[in-house]
């Protein structure tokens, strides 16, 4: 009876300690989220630049091992994803990682989407999206100064674009994507013009030309040496556009229209294509940073693919 007594205690005694044991390792492992700055299938490593999680870390950039069962086809830089944090021994693990998309849920993106998807349907042989990786062909575009930019002039930089339009009365759309490249102009003002290039294109060309394009870049008091407000044919404008993702429509004076910001590394080729305004400036410089750090090739742009000739 003793001997029945002692085996029940010792495994009360090991229930209770397993777990103990799950809930310890339970507390070690929190939920994030975050902006994917690089992927290395090889190491089986990423690097996130994670949203703030309460009452563990602040906001920052971080890289973590990847499981061997976990699969590296959908993971690309620039997309936001899920994941869960597990510390092993001294290493820190990204489990359960769920690629998302930073698209919001307001009405005009959703809409805009919408649209995209049914342009497509109808126009199967419209403009092809750029993936990740591929060369972006050159166009020809109009800044604020009057002066004729070419994307292939900034070859050997890094290019960081975006789309907007002075008179978008949403703050939290074509202002908050400015916005988050003045704070990134600011944060590498040191290498900004030198190795760092900002574009944003305007989609009203009709009347983000000339003085209002001026007022409109010196709204955040844009450097015109490294950061270019463009505009030029609305035909141009919007093939340059399609090129990533990105569509728009006038409707009773106003556009609807989705939200991308895009990087193109030194070579020329798409690094990310930032779907949504949920990332932070922080992400996207931390995305900037990394791009910029890489060693440079000796490729180019793309070839031109219709979207050329003269910017008047």
């Amino acid at each position: 009876m003793r001997i029945k007594e002692t085996i029940a205690n010792y495994t009360a005694l090991l229930a209770v300690l397993l777990a103990s044991t799950a809930l310890a390792q339970a507390a070690q492992n929190h939920s994030a989220s975050g902006i994917l700055i690089q992927v290395d299938a090889a190491y089986r490593s990423i690097v996130v630049s994670c949203n703030v999680i309460p009452g563990y870390m602040d906001a920052m950039e971080m890289a973590f091992k990847v499981p061997a069962s976990a699969s590296f086809n959908s993971l690309k830089p620039g997309q936001f994803v899920r994941f869960v944090i597990v510390k092993k021994g001294s290493d820190l693990y990204a489990e359960s990682i769920q690629p998302g998309s930073g698209v919001n849920s307001e009405a005009e993106p959703m809409e805009a989407g919408g649209l995209s998807a049914l342009s497509n349907a109808l126009n199967p042989d419209a403009i092809k999206v750029l993936l990740v990786g591929q060369s972006v062909p050159d166009f020809i575009l109009i800044d604020q100064t009057g002066k004729t930019i070419r994307l292939s002039q900034f070859k050997g930089k890094v290019v960081a674009l975006t789309f907007g339009y002075s008179r978008c009365p949403n703050p939290q759309y074509c202002f908050r994507l400015s916005n988050n490249l003045a704070l990134v102009e600011k944060r590498f003002r040191m290498r900004a013009g030198s190795d760092l290039i900002l574009l944003t294109i305007a989609i009203d060309p009709e009347h983000d030309h000339g003085r209002a394009l001026a007022l409109y870049a010196n709204t955040w008091k844009a450097n015109p040496s490294d950061w270019h407000f463009l505009t030029g044919p609305l035909p141009r404008i919007q093939q340059v556009a399609q090129m990533f993702g990105m569509n728009f429509w006038y409707s009773e004076g106003v556009l609807t229209h989705s939200l991308h910001t895009i990087i193109i590394d030194r070579n020329g080729r798409l690094t990310a294509n930032l779907e949504g305004n949920s990332f932070t400036s922080q992400q996207l410089g931390d995305l900037i940073q990394s791009t910029m750090d890489r060693s440079q090739a000796k490729t180019g742009y793309g070839a031109y693919s219709g979207i050329d000739g003269d910017a008047e």
